[in-house]
């Protein structure tokens, strides 16, 4: 690959959502090491406990079905773990790890739900069943979270490059003119001090004056 391929190639990881339901929160350490293993990042992790009203929300494209009472009676009978995952294609990765949502299909698999479900309800797991699934299912669980691409490789280079080395080399070399006694500590002032991507708040005088 020449230089001009390399530096149009972008990689990135997607990011899918990953709940263990009531039915298996005490086993979660267990499951989320299988996770790291399985080569997965948590980018987040929250446990919680949802209301049936929220948990109707979440379920909102199960409404109607036989099954949906008696699901959000379930997932709000106790705490769940919310993970945020990421991986390169995350969101088949994690439905083929976690495995069928019925407990038939599932058995004689090396599926997650085959080890920790009992049955088509309490499967132990969810996982997003799309990218725009997880979109909003990620922002279901984590409101403050922004969701978009995770750059990779050559990206992440190149961020780097643009936003970061060039404030980052003038803080340094300040920070070897001035030798401070805690240069962490001052390098970390300088840098929230110094940063171009601020919002500049203009004076109120001086603005009213210039108009």
């Amino acid at each position: 690959m020449d230089g001009s391929s390399a530096a149009t190639h972008r990689v990135y990881v997607e990011r899918t959502l990953a709940l263990i339901k009531p039915d298996a929160v005490h086993l979660a350490t267990e499951i989320e090491a299988l996770i790291v293993a399985a080569g997965f990042t948590i980018l987040q992790k929250r446990r919680l406990q949802l209301s049936p009203e929220q948990c109707s929300d979440f379920y909102a494209e199960h409404y109607g079905k036989v099954g949906f009472p008696g699901l959000t009676v379930f997932m709000s009978s106790g705490p769940v773990v919310a993970m945020d995952l990421a991986r390169r294609d995350a969101v088949a990765h994690w439905k083929a790890l976690i495995g069928p949502a019925s407990k038939a299909k599932a058995t004689n698999t090396a599926c997650l739900r085959a080890k920790y479900g009992t049955s088509d309800l309490q499967n132990a797991l969810h996982g997003s069943e799309s990218l725009s699934a997880a979109q909003r299912e990620i922002q279901f669980m984590f409101p403050n979270s922004v969701s978009e691409p995770i750059p990779m490789a050559q990206a992440a280079r190149e961020y780097l490059c643009k936003y970061v080395n060039p404030t980052l080399l003038v803080g340094l070399t300040e920070l070897c003119k001035q030798k401070p006694l805690h240069p962490y500590t001052w390098l970390s002032d300088w840098l929230l001090k110094n940063n171009p991507n601020k919002p500049k708040i203009e004076d109120a005088a001086l603005v009213q004056e210039a108009e």
